[in-house]
């Protein structure tokens, strides 16, 4: 059975764009973590569902001989660019690094347990993933860069009747994670307007003020919103402007014009890799070529946006037109009905490439974590000090010895103009 013929048969007939069909690793095709829609919870129900999305203790492997050769595993989301780039464009390579190409994934349980057991050393996840992973499922690994800012949107199917978050009653909701930035500031959105957050069997009945909230792979979203067994969802780019483009959708808001600059998928590296003294060279290495990476997106949008995409090197399964308008089309007054950009005053961008960690965004991380609406044992949570997770998650020194070397970045514009550089306070209006 054909990718095709799986959508058509989750979502109807009516999904028969190939641009909504994606390709992606085979070797994951099957393994726990390939998606979940409405025919899944029906047999299931939700919270079965749900829970079989975040991997097993069990499935973690300890590594057997350190490989210096960079292997990284992707989403196929402009979230991870600057690893993308830093291959092609041969900036590991100028570091000394071997890298090999990056594989691309369908759905973030698989990379987790890729990465989990050591198929990749170097990759992004959302930032609240290595939170779960180290402090609920004892994982040693380590953030040690941000791979960008903002990035991801709330989109919504023209025919929902959704024009407001206070229109998300009795609708259907889907995030790629639970443990995911969508998750977080789609709930604090909705809750703000009065609208409650639960996790629910699809056919069960909603109160005129929940909105049911259910996980997809991000390729699976944009198919779920054109045939409406979902009526919004958010995720990170360039799966908001596919939504825009080819599934009826249109965006309500910008999360980056909720959370000034805020981070969405972090660099992961193994604990040992991060930490080891004989592999500090290595490590720091990989961070020069990352941000020299970062600033070069910045400054060549449109021909790296061409580069990515499968008019290009073929990195994300997507046209040139979809890339380009995830990173570049973020224009006020087309977004004004609805508003989607509130504050065009902050000067963000759709997506932009800043790599420096804040300790205050992890902090409001796991605080705002603590208050989001989970499925599965989230207690782990409940005695996790902020604090202690900036300064022990956390590795500053390479990415701080790479900003320190290319000034540049201090010219995204989630980085304070005054000040230190590395210290700011986060900014979060509704």
């Amino acid at each position: 059975m054909n990718e095709q013929k799986q959508l058509i048969d989750k979502y109807g007939d009516g999904i028969n764009d190939p641009d909504l069909v994606l390709e992606y690793d085979p070797l994951f095709k099957n393994v726990l973590g390939s998606g979940v829609d409405r025919r899944d919870f029906l047999k299931m129900g939700s919270l079965a569902a749900m829970s079989s999305l975040i991997p097993s203790a069990a499935t973690f492997a300890q590594e057997k001989k350190w490989d210096p050769v960079v292997r990284i595993g992707y989403i196929p989301i402009t979230d991870a660019a600057a690893l993308l780039v830093a291959h092609e464009l041969g900036f590991f390579k100028k570091e000394g690094i071997e890298s090999v190409r990056p594989t691309l994934i369908r759905g973030w349980s698989p990379l987790v347990e890729a990465f989990a057991s050591h198929r990749f050393n170097l990759t992004h996840m959302l930032i609240p993933i290595p939170i779960w992973m180290r402090y609920n499922n004892k994982y040693p690994l380590k953030i040690t860069a941000w791979d960008h800012t903002n990035g991801s949107a709330i989109i919504v199917h023209k025919d929902s009747g959704i024009n407001t978050p206070k229109d998300f009653g009795g609708k259907q909701f889907a995030v790629p994670y639970w443990y995911s930035i969508h998750n977080i500031v789609s709930q604090k959105i909705m809750k703000e307007a009065g609208i409650k957050p639960v996790i629910r069997p699809q056919t069960a009945k909603l109160a005129p003020d929940e909105c049911n909230f259910l996980v997809l792979n991000p390729p699976e979203m944009p198919p779920a919103l054109a045939a409406k067994s979902i009526d919004g969802y958010c995720v990170a780019e360039p799966f908001n402007a596919l939504g825009e483009i080819k599934a009826g959708g249109k965006v309500l808001r910008f999360t980056g014009d909720v959370w000034k600059g805020h981070p969405c998928c972090v660099v992961v590296m193994h604990e040992a890799d991060a930490m080891d003294p004989d592999r500090a060279a290595w490590a720091q290495g990989v961070h020069n070529a990352i941000i020299a990476a970062q600033i070069h997106l910045g400054e060549n949008r449109e021909e790296m946006a061409h580069l990515l995409s499968r008019n290009g090197k073929k990195y994300l399964p997507f046209p040139k037109k979809v890339i380009e308008r995830a990173m570049l089309f973020y224009d006020p007054a087309y977004y004004s009905n609805p508003v989607a950009i509130k504050h065009p005053e902050w000067g963000m961008d759709r997506i932009n490439f800043q790599s420096w960690p804040y300790r205050s965004a992890t902090e409001l991380v796991v605080s705002d974590l603590k208050s989001t609406v989970l499925t599965g044992d989230a207690s782990f949570l409940d005695g996790l000090s902020p604090e202690h997770v900036a300064d022990d998650l956390v590795n500053y020194k390479y990415v701080k010895n790479a900003l320190e070397a290319n000034p540049k970045w201090k010219n995204d514009p989630s980085v304070p103009k005054t000040g230190d550089p590395y210290s700011r306070v986060e900014v979060v209006k509704l």
